[in-house]
Parts: C-alpha cells; structure tokens; sequence
C-alpha cells in the first residue's frame, strides 16, 4: 500500500506560511459522535472543528499548496498518478494546537502530543483523487522508532466544501454499508452495497479511525479520496503515531 510520509521540520517551513490567530480561546467542545463501527474502530464526528477554525484554516493554507507526495514500500517520495491533489503542512499556532488538543482528548488522557503528527491541509479540484491506500505503513524505514513506529490513528476532518461539490467523498471499500437510513444524512446511500461505504464532504465534519488491530496495520481501514466531479474540496489530515516523534518531526516543535 502507498501512504503519505514525514518530512523533517525545516522543509515543512518552507512549504507552509501561518500567520497565529492572535487571543484565540479554545471553545469548550460538546460535539455528539456516532459509532459508525466498532471493529475496525470507525466513529463519526459533526462539527468536529467550528467555524471560525475552518476559515482560519483556509486563510493560513491558502497559497502554501504543492502537488501531494506519497512515499511507496521504500519509502521513497515522489509524485504518483494514485494521488494528483495538492497538500501542504501546517505550523502550529493558536488555533492549530487548539484543534490539536481536541484530537488528543477525543482518545482520551494517554497519547501525549509528542506522538501527533504536524496537521497537513489537502485540496482537491476537480476531478483530483487519492485512490484507495491506507494510512498506516509497510515499510519498516517508515516506522522506526523516530518516526514514533506507525501511524496508529487518523482523523480526516471536512474543512470546507463548496454548496454545488458532486463527488469528493472519502471511500471505505472494505467496511459493511449501514443498515439505518439515519446514516443516509452523512453516508452516501445510493452507492451500491459492493461499494463499501462513502462518507460525504460535509464541511466541519469529521470522520476518525484506529489504523492497527493487535499492533499490526488493518487492511480493513483502506480508504479513498474519490474524484470530485464538480466544485472542491479542503481537507485536513491529523495523524498520532504508536510512540514519541523526533523533535524533528512533531507537531509541538514547530
């Protein structure tokens, strides 16, 4: 499987410019979460992130995208026809270590910051994709111990869509449809059942999963960035890792 891979600090600089939202005060969360399935570990999120924080996310992105990498069973990077968006790192400022902290204590007070990857922004125009891949690694240069071993939980949050998208939506080709039509507000229910289960781009939503069963990468978690067909899209990936990063790499040094 293709994933996307770290690079060191000095280079993330250079590929985004954040200006701090200055005298930010973190809101006092109350989202409601839905357990979309429970092994794989798969919960849903509305209103993950609020308002204010996707257009913040939006202004301190802007202009900073380049063609999105993946790193293949190597652990080479380089540009890839599976995946032909645009994505960019993210310093950390007021806002982002408030979205942050969120991510840590949505899984609870054991996972330290140190083991949080630097957030990366994801745009897809139209007809950009990421085809279907998992999160967690292959190869063993991927996961060694400064890399914090593998990546051992994902978030992929909705930043912002526009009213008219078609397309766009994140593809879970190996998890079981719903059964509820309750889910039909957030799943895309005139997908065949052999399709496996597609999360619709609602801005300011979220969707989270675990990405090892037993210490060992689930296959079940493989997942797509299907095509948008009309509009765009602004994503954010939040990735924490099974052990500390190296200063490096973290998110809490930038």
């Amino acid at each position: 499987m293709f994933s996307t891979f770290l690079l060191p600090i000095p280079l993330l600089a250079l590929l985004a410019t954040v200006t701090a939202k200055e005298n930010y005060t973190c809101p006092h969360h109350l989202y409601s979460v839905k357990i979309f399935s429970e092994d794989p570990l798969v919960i849903y999120i509305p209103d993950f992130i609020t308002q204010t924080e996707a257009e913040h996310l939006q202004a301190i992105s802007s202009g900073q995208f380049s063609s999105s990498q993946i790193a293949d069973g190597t652990g080479q990077q380089g540009l890839a026809s599976t995946r032909n968006s645009q994505s960019t790192s993210l310093n950390s400022d007021e806002v982002i270590r408030c979205i942050e902290d969120r991510a840590l204590q949505f899984q609870g007070y054991d996972i330290p910051r140190t083991r949080l990857e630097p957030l990366q922004a994801v745009q897809y125009s139209l007809n950009q994709n990421y085809a279907p891949h998992t999160d967690w690694f292959t190869s063993p240069s991927q996961t060694t111990p400064e890399f914090g071993g593998n990546r051992a939980s994902s978030f992929f949050v909705y930043v912002h869509a526009g009213a008219d998208i078609a397309g766009g939506g994140t593809q879970f080709p190996l998890l079981d449809a719903p059964h509820d039509e309750r889910w039909c507000e957030f799943v895309n229910c005139d997908a065949g059942w052999d399709e496996g289960v597609t999360f619709r781009p609602i801005p300011r939503n979220a969707v989270f999963w675990r990405n090892l069963k037993g210490g060992r990468g689930d296959r079940r978690t493989l997942h797509a960035g299907l095509p948008v067909q009309r509009g765009e899209k602004l994503g954010m990936n939040i990735w924490t890792r099974e052990g500390d990063l190296d200063g490096r790499y973290r998110s809490d040094t930038i």
